[in-house]
């Protein structure tokens, strides 16, 4: 007979446990009677300005959150995609939007038609193809609306403060249940099996617990040191291994849009918030010192800094299992993939929503967790190969860690699409990706890879007609943005945050 769980422990506070705390609290109230999460004040988190996915506001909808009012209370703006500048030569800038490109001509999807064109034509533009693209040049935003239309299908996500997203997730999760204990974790205790049976605090105190969900952070202390799972290096893949992060005075109105801009040994993100822009330097240690990046990061701030650089310290990879015995690991605590896609959020959601897909009960069937940990592995793997994309493919040169990327061997999964791009420009597309072929098609475009030719099938379409075909899709696409109102104009009427922070 099945022993249902009874107890769930969260370890671990942040974004990865409120989240995680705010959706079992919702979805799975009638079926645990506890859900506790442990943290400590003592211990600080990441806390950065974070940028999204699209994928938050299905996390966000389910949970039954207003947006309006999240983004009041986190002071967030719109995201509809990533703005990259200097990133596979000096000088060269695109952006990386949400939502497909065009629409399928017949039987072919449209970057096979725009791409016939696009190899004789070096001025064309790629932007003018996507909804997305337009706005965030122009700086206008709305959701969703009407039909039939591109205006009906805004893919959009957010920026917001990290650390007010965790507290608007903890009252929503101590509303509905969930206990909070303050303290900080001294050991954890295993049974006779090697399963976790529960967590010892400062002050003598023990949580007893039958799941047990690791968030941790980078430290991994129940998966990771208690359990003993190691770690898979990716960092010779990504070999930036360290960032600094600093709020700025806001100097302009938010732009719809995040910018990551390369330098000599990494990258600069930019998230602009309501109340201030979020700033941060990723470098490798081995090309470049911290006061050097701490310098190149200051120097290039658009507004006066909120405060001092704070230091970060990370290695890329994951740990080789997430889910060992009674542990499940989310959030840093399972691995680290740098957050020059914001992919972060995203596979906190994937691992929450497996886990609630695959949920125990007290047998813990081996079945499950195998099938969770090959899930989580292909999906940090995909992850892996769309950001190693960025730093391989591309021609710039101009210092050691840029040609360090340029010569390094790459999975052969992307080793796989960057053949079969080059070849006809052709874009496998796997079920279930979270990357699809409008995102490979942006930034494999951007970066400056060109296919050798186009895809044979598109040379019997007639010219004038795929001419044509191609310029009405860009009039529709533009009228489109010109109806949009100015991002800030949309924040001003519907989610202006009303205290300053």
């Amino acid at each position: 007979m099945s022993q249902k769980i009874r107890h769930v422990v969260i370890a671990g506070g942040g974004t990865a446990g409120w989240m995680t705390a705010a959706w079992f609290a919702r979805l799975l109230k009638d079926d645990v009677e506890t859900i506790t999460l442990v943290e400590s004040e003592e211990i600080s988190t990441i806390g950065v300005g974070e940028a999204t996915t699209p994928y938050i506001r299905v996390f966000n909808q389910v949970l039954g959150i207003d947006e309006h009012a999240f983004l009041k209370a986190t002071y967030g703006t719109y995201k509809l995609g990533i703005e990259f500048v200097d990133w596979g030569a000096i000088n060269n800038r695109y952006v990386h939007p949400f939502g497909p490109f065009g629409r399928e001509f017949g039987a072919l999807p449209f970057h096979s038609v725009w791409l016939r064109h696009a190899l004789s034509d070096h001025d064309a533009s790629l932007d003018a193809y996507n909804l997305q693209a337009l706005a965030a040049r122009a700086g206008k935003f709305m959701p969703p609306a009407g039909a039939n239309s591109p205006l009906a299908e805004i893919s959009y996500a957010y920026h917001f403060d990290a650390s007010h997203y965790a507290a608007f997730l903890r009252q929503m999760s101590e509303a509905e249940g969930v206990r909070r204990v303050e303290g900080r974790i001294e050991h954890v205790d295993l049974d006779e099996r090697g399963f976790i049976s529960g967590l010892r605090l400062n002050g003598e105190r023990l949580i007893e617990g039958d799941l047990f969900i690791d968030c941790t952070g980078f430290r991994s202390l129940l998966l990771g040191e208690a359990l003993g799972v190691g770690f898979e290096d990716w960092s010779h893949w990504l070999p930036c291994d360290r960032a600094l992060a600093v709020p700025s005075r806001s100097t302009e109105p938010p732009v719809p849009y995040t910018r990551s801009t390369a330098h000599s040994a990494g990258w600069r993100w930019r998230i602009p918030l309501q109340h201030r822009v979020g700033n941060g330097s990723v470098f490798c240690s081995q090309f470049m010192d911290e006061e050097t990046a701490r310098q190149n990061l200051l120097a290039n701030l658009d507004g006066e800094p909120l405060a001092e650089p704070r230091a970060i310290r990370f290695q890329t990879g994951r740990r080789q299992k997430f889910w060992e015995k009674n542990c499940v690991a989310i959030g840093l605590s399972s691995g680290f993939l740098e957050p020059l896609e914001s992919t972060s959020i995203m596979l906190i959601q994937n691992g929450i929503a497996r886990l609630q897909y695959l949920f125990p009960d007290r047998d813990f069937h081996q079945a499950d967790i195998d099938t969770y940990n090959a899930d989580l592995t292909r999906e940090y793997e995909e992850v892996r190969d769309f950001l190693i994309l960025h730093y391989y493919v591309g021609s710039r040169c101009d210092s050691d860690f840029w040609r360090y990327c340029r010569d390094m061997t790459v999975p052969d999964a992307l080793t796989h699409r960057l053949n079969l791009f080059r070849s006809r420009g052709r874009i496998p597309q796997e079920r279930g990706e979270q990357f699809r072929t409008g995102n490979w098609l942006a930034v494999m475009w951007g970066q400056g890879l060109r296919p050798a030719a186009p895809d044979p099938l598109v040379l019997s379409i007639p010219e004038e007609r795929s001419e044509t075909w191609l310029r009405q899709t860009r009039e529709v696409i533009a009228a489109c943005r010109d109806r949009m109102p100015p991002h800030e104009d949309y924040i001003r009427h519907f989610c202006a945050a009303t205290v300053s922070a």
